[in-house]
C-alpha cells in the first residue's frame, strides 16, 4: 500500500507541474461526520474492497461484548483541527452511549484518536495500550481495515487482538491504474472545492460550518440541555424536600435562567420548523443563536453544580437517605394497583386514541419500579460494607426511578380528569352550536340555510357522540371547533358585540381546557421517557406551552387572541404527542421492546427502562470497571445534558461535568 501511495503522490506532483501551482495539496477538509446503519463512514475509500469485510468484524466484536467500535476515515481533521476534538465532538453529534468507541482516521493528515464515554468500562490505561500497541502499528503499515479490526477485537475483549489487512495490498496494481486514469480529475475538483469553500468562507478566511453542520449541532444542544433541565428540576425537587427553599435558592434562580435560555432556543427552532420560508441568512443566524443560548443555560447549571452536589452528598448519612427511599419506593409502588384499574374504567369508556398517551405508564412504572428495587439492594450492600460513595449513586438512580414512577401514575389520574373536563366541554359547545343553527336558519339566506342544516347534523352526531362508550373527547373537540368555525363566518355580522364576546370567552374556556390537557399529558410522556426523544418533540412541545401561557395571559384583556393562541397550542401539544410517541415506537423497537413484569435484573426490561427514562444508572447495579455498567447505546440523565458521564444520576451541571476521554496521536 505504501507503494501506491507513492505512486499516487508521484502522479500528483507530475500532473501539478502541467496544471500549475494552484493544484498543489490534494487533500481537502473534512468536518465531523455522521453514521447511519453502518459502524463504518470512510470519505476516502481507504478501505476499497474490505469495506464489508470491516464491517462484518465490527458487528462481531460488538455482538460478543456489547461493546461497539465506530470508525470514521477522512482525509484531515478539520472544524475542529484537533484530532481529539474532532473525534469527541463526532461522538456526541452521533448520540454514542457508554459502550461505544469512535475511532477516527485521519488518512492523508497522519493522525488519529480512539474516543470513549468518561463512563466507558474499558480503563484509560487500557484505552492507551490499545491504541498505541494494536492500533497505530496497523495504521503506519496503512492497513486501513487492519486497524479497524484490531481495534475492535481489542476493545471486545480487552487483550491485543491482532487484525488482518485481508489481502489489502493485491490491490496495489489496481490502484495504480485507477489513479494514473482520475488523478487530473480528482485535482479539477479539489480546484473546484476549494473556490467553493473560499467563496463561503467567513471573516478572516475561516471556513464557516454549513448550514446542515449548524442544523445538528443545534438539534443535539436542544436536546441535551433539555435533558438537563428536567433531571435538574428533579433534582432540585428532591432537595427543597430535605432542605428547604431557603437553602436552595440560588439553584432554583439558576435553573429558572437556564430555563428562560432554553425557551428562547426554542423559540427559534420553531420558527425553523414552521411553514414560512427562511434564508440561508436567517437559517444560519438562527440554529447559531440556538447553539449560544444552549451553552449559555449550560454554563448557568455548571456553575451550581459544584456547590449543589457538596449540599446533596448523600453519601454523609447514607443509611439514613437509603431508609428514606426505600419508603418513598413503597409508598410509590402501591400507586401502581389503583392507577390499573382506574386505566382500566378509562379504557371501558373511550376510545384507545384518548387514553393512548398512558397506555403504557404502568407497564413503564413496574419497570422503574423493578430497577428502583435493584438499585436500592446494590445501595444497602454497599452501606453495609461501608462504601458509602457508591451506596449514594444507588441511592440517587432509585429515587429518580421512584419519582418517575409517581409520575407515571399520576398522570392516569390527571388524564382521568382531563377526560372527563373535556366532556363537560363539548357538551356545553354543542349547546351553543344549537343556538347557532338557529341564528343561521332566520338569516333569510339559502346559503346560510343550507350551512344550518348541516351544522344541526353535526350537532346531533356530536351530542350522541358525547354519551357513547368508546369516544375520544379530544377528537371531539376539535371537530367541534372546526365546524364551530364554520358557522361563526356564516352569522357573524348579525350578532352584537355583547354576544360576541360572551362566544369568544365560552370557546376560549373550552380551548384553554383542552390546551392545557394536552400540553399536560405531552410533558409527562416526554419526561418519563426522555432518553429517546428527540429536538422536533420537544420543540412542538416547548412552543405549545408557551403559547398556552400567553393564552392564560392575554385571557382578561384580549380574549380574541388568547383564543388564537390556546387553539394553536391545541394543535402544537398533539402533534409533540405523536412526534414523541414515534421517537419512542422507533427506540423501544431498536433494544427490543421496554419495562415488562414486575421483576427484572441489570441487563433487562427494568434497566432498558431506566435508560428510556433518562436515568443515569452508571455502576448502580455492578457495571464494574470504569463505570460502564449498562449505559448501552443512549445514556442520559445527571444535570446537564445528554452526554456520557463519569457523574452520578442526578448530579448538578451542564456539560463541563460530563466528558469523554481517550487516547491517540500521530502515525
Amino acid at each position: 500500500m505504501r507503494a501506491v501511495r507513492k505512486w499516487f503522490a508521484a502522479l500528483a506532483i507530475v500532473a501539478g507541474a502541467v496544471i500549475g501551482a494552484g493544484a498543489t495539496g490534494l487533500a481537502w477538509a473534512e468536518d465531523p461526520v455522521s453514521f447511519t446503519s453502518s459502524p463504518v463512514v470512510d470519505t476516502v475509500g481507504a478501505l476499497g474492497g474490505q469495506a464489508d469485510d470491516v464491517v462484518a468484524a465490527l458487528d462481531a466484536a460488538a455482538d460478543r461484548s456489547g461493546r461497539q467500535l465506530f470508525v470514521a476515515y477522512v482525509d484531515e481533521f478539520t472544524n475542529p483541527a484537533s484530532a481529539a476534538d474532532w473525534a469527541d465532538e463526532t461522538a456526541i453529534a452521533n448520540n454514542l452511549g457508554s459502550e461505544d468507541y469512535l475511532l477516527a482516521v485521519a488518512v492523508d493528515g497522519r493522525a488519529y484518536y480512539l474516543s470513549a464515554a468518561s463512563d466507558a468500562s474499558i480503563s484509560a490505561e487500557e484505552l492507551d495500550r490499545i491504541s498505541l500497541e494494536v492500533i497505530e502499528p496497523e495504521l503506519r503499515d496503512e492497513d486501513w481495515a487492519g486497524a479497524a479490526i484490531a481495534g475492535a477485537n481489542a476493545i471486545a475483549d480487552g487483550s491485543a487482538s491482532g487484525g488482518s489487512s485481508g489481502g489489502g495490498n493485491g490491490w496495489g496494481f489496481v490502484w495504480f491504474i485507477v489513479i494514473a486514469a482520475i488523478v487530473v480529475v480528482i485535482i479539477a475538483i479539489v480546484l473546484a472545492r476549494r473556490k467553493k469553500k473560499r467563496a463561503a468562507a467567513g471573516e478572516g478566511g475561516v471556513p464557516l460550518p454549513s448550514i446542515e453542520e449548524l442544523r445538528r449541532q443545534a438539534g443535539s444542544a436542544l436536546v441535551q440541555i433539555d435533558d438537563a433541565v428536567k433531571t435538574s428540576e428533579e433534582e432540585l425537587g428532591f432537595a427543597v424536600a430535605s432542605y428547604g427553599e431557603a437553602s436552595t435558592e440560588s439553584f432554583r434562580a439558576a435553573l429558572d435562567a437556564a430555563k428562560e435560555k432554553v425557551a428562547q432556543a426554542f423559540t427559534l427552532q420553531q420558527q425553523l420548523d414552521d411553514a414560512t420560508p427562511d434564508t440561508d441568512d436567517e437559517r444560519r443566524e438562527w440554529y447559531g443563536g440556538i447553539i449560544r443560548l444552549t451553552g449559555e443555560a449550560d454554563a448557568a447549571l455548571d456553575e451550581q453544580a459544584e456547590q449543589f452536589d457538596e449540599l446533596r452528598a448523600l453519601e454523609r448519612d447514607a443509611p439514613a437517605q437509603l431508609a428514606r427511599v426505600q419508603q418513598a419506593a413503597v409508598a410509590a409502588e402501591a400507586t401502581i394497583a389503583p392507577a390499573e384499574q382506574r386505566l382500566a374504567a378509562l379504557g371501558a369508556q373511550y376510545a384507545a386514541s384518548a387514553t393512548a398517551p398512558v397506555s403504557d405508564n404502568l407497564t413503564q412504572a413496574r419497570s422503574r419500579m423493578g430497577f428502583a428495587r435493584e438499585a436500592l439492594a446494590a445501595a444497602s450492600t454497599d452501606v453495609s460494607a461501608g462504601d458509602a460513595a457508591q451506596a449514594a449513586v444507588g441511592i440517587r438512580a432509585a429515587e429518580e426511578a421512584v419519582d418517575q414512577t409517581e409520575l407515571l401514575t399520576a398522570a392516569v389520574d390527571r388524564l382521568a380528569a382531563d377526560l372527563a373536563a373535556a366532556d363537560t366541554a363539548v357538551a356545553a359547545g354543542v349547546d351553543e352550536l344549537d343556538r347557532d343553527v338557529a341564528v343561521a336558519r332566520g338569516l333569510q339566506d339559502a346559503g346560510a340555510g343550507v350551512l344550518a342544516d348541516r351544522v344541526a347534523a353535526e350537532s346531533a352526531a356530536l351530542r350522541a357522540a358525547i354519551a357513547a362508550p368508546g369516544r375520544d373527547p379530544i377528537a371531539l373537540q376539535a371537530k367541534l371547533e372546526q365546524v364551530d368555525a364554520e358557522i361563526d363566518a356564516a352569522i357573524q355580522s348579525v350578532r352584537d358585540a355583547a354576544e360576541q364576546a360572551a362566544r369568544v370567552q365560552a370557546q376560549l374556556s373550552r380551548s384553554l381546557t383542552t390546551a392545557r390537557s394536552q400540553v399536560q399529558a405531552a410533558e409527562d410522556y416526554l419526561v418519563a421517557r426522555r432518553g429517546a426523544i428527540g429536538a422536533e418533540a420537544r420543540t412542538r412541545l416547548a412552543e405549545a406551552g408557551r403559547l398556552l401561557v400567553e393564552a392564560q395571559g392575554a385571557a382578561a384583556t384580549d380574549p380574541a387572541s388568547a383564543l388564537t393562541s390556546a387553539q394553536r397550542a391545541e394543535r402544537l401539544a398533539a402533534e409533540a404527542m405523536s412526534l414523541a410517541q414515534r421517537d419512542v415506537g422507533g427506540y423501544g423497537g431498536g433494544m427490543g421492546g421496554f419495562g415488562g413484569g414486575t421483576g427484572g435484573s441489570s441487563g433487562g426490561g427494568d434497566v432498558l427502562g431506566a435508560v428510556l427514562g433518562g436515568i443515569l444508572i452508571n455502576s448502580v447495579l455492578g457495571g464494574g470497571g470504569g463505570g460502564g455498567g449498562f449505559g448501552g447505546g443512549r445514556s442520559s440523565g445527571g444535570f446537564g445534558g445528554g452526554r456520557s458521564s463519569g457523574r452520578s444520576a442526578g448530579s448538578f451541571g451542564g456539560s463541563a461535568t460530563r466528558s469523554r476521554r481517550g487516547s491517540g496521536g500521530r502515525f
